[in-house]
């Protein structure tokens, strides 16, 4: 056992993970992830910190992705057997802001609400007009370069026409709510303390897992092609909730793999998305076809192929900061972010 793994098994990260996931999941979650030495230094005991109920959380998420991507599994897989590991840059989700989201918190809102006690904060908003959303990075406070950031983009339904804005409101309304009163109360402790008693930790981990999936109902299919009209994205909710929209991997060259998936016959991105400073790069696999039940007009359940989440690749250079210090650019670019979310538009 090399010391790293020594480091792994007896942090309180693998702990944690045990736990939660079994042994055989949290050894494979620690062979596809690479975790910095940070997210190990806490050793096991009483109690969880924030940042490392944040890292579970993570990797627990990007486990999730890979299988509803099976691109993205199979990359990942390839990438494991040359011996190499994912470094897991950030991951992306969609919200929408509407006149009525059932028991789900609008937009945003429900996932700040447990993205800040995990210590994220918004770094920078990004505006995408073309989409009528906004994006927002949330970092971690305590480890910037070391824990997956989340773009969390919202949809601004008053921004459409009133068929759309009642189409929406027909899905979102029938949302639950997937934090119990109990799992808002730990939240809030986590928001105090900045650390929860072990047992608690592990009870609300996949109750935070949960929260990245579908709330609301099956949607009907006239709504769907109500939707898919004016807005591709808020189809995609539709059908996939506030699921991963992707993964991403930080990777050396972005473009050298992108040339050398597209040489394989893997379904890449025609184009690499270059940001506005020239520091951030980004490409993606085509958005996996998933089947989703709807209701039809006879209140039927019917199955169609639609576009699903997907598995993304960036490169981010690192630059000195006005005081002399080198920093990796963790930042987004609305342009980019726009680029990379056509992955879901096609129309089923």
């Amino acid at each position: 056992m090399t010391q790293t793994q020594a480091s792994a098994a007896n942090s309180q990260l693998h702990k944690l993970l045990v736990q939660v996931a079994g042994e055989k999941a949290a050894a494979e979650l620690f062979t596809m992830i690479k975790v910095e030495d940070v997210l190990l230094a806490e050793q096991a005991g009483a109690t969880v910190s924030r940042l490392v109920l944040a890292q579970a959380m993570n990797m627990l998420l990007f486990a999730k992705n890979l299988e509803a991507v099976p691109e993205g599994k199979r990359y990942v897989a390839d990438k494991l057997a040359a011996g190499g590991q994912v470094v897991f840059d950030h991951g992306a989700l969609r919200t929408v802001a509407a006149a009525n989201t059932g028991a789900l918190p609008q937009g945003e809102l429900a996932f700040k609400r447990l993205l800040e006690p995990l210590g994220f904060a918004v770094a920078d908003v990004y505006p995408l007009p073309r989409l009528k959303m906004t994006g927002r990075a949330y970092c971690h406070q305590d480890a910037p370069e070391q824990v997956a950031q989340f773009f969390v983009s919202e949809l601004h339904v008053d921004q459409f026409s009133p068929a759309f804005q009642a189409a929406v409101n027909k899905v979102v309304s029938t949302s639950r709510d997937p934090l119990s009163a109990e799992d808002k109360a730990l939240l809030a402790t986590l928001s105090d303390k900045r650390e929860l008693p072990f047992a608690d930790a592990a009870s609300l981990l996949p109750k935070l897992v949960g929260c990245f999936d579908v709330q609301h109902a099956t949607p009907a299919l006239a709504d769907y092609h109500t939707l898919l009209q004016e807005s591709a994205e808020m189809a995609w909710i539709s059908t996939e909730g506030n699921a991963f929209n992707h993964a991403t991997d930080h990777v050396a060259d972005v473009f050298a793999t992108a040339d050398e998936l597209r040489a394989k016959g893997q379904p890449i991105k025609d184009k690499v998305e270059v940001s506005a400073s020239g520091r951030v790069r980004q490409t993606a696999f085509k958005a996996a076809q998933v089947e989703r039940e709807f209701i039809d007009a006879d209140g039927q359940r019917v199955s169609r192929i639609v576009p699903g989440s997907f598995y993304e690749f960036i490169t981010r250079d690192r630059y000195t900061d006005a005081v002399g210090h080198s920093k990796l650019d963790l930042r987004f670019d609305s342009s980019n972010a726009q680029g990379i979310f056509k992955m879901t538009a096609a129309a089923c």
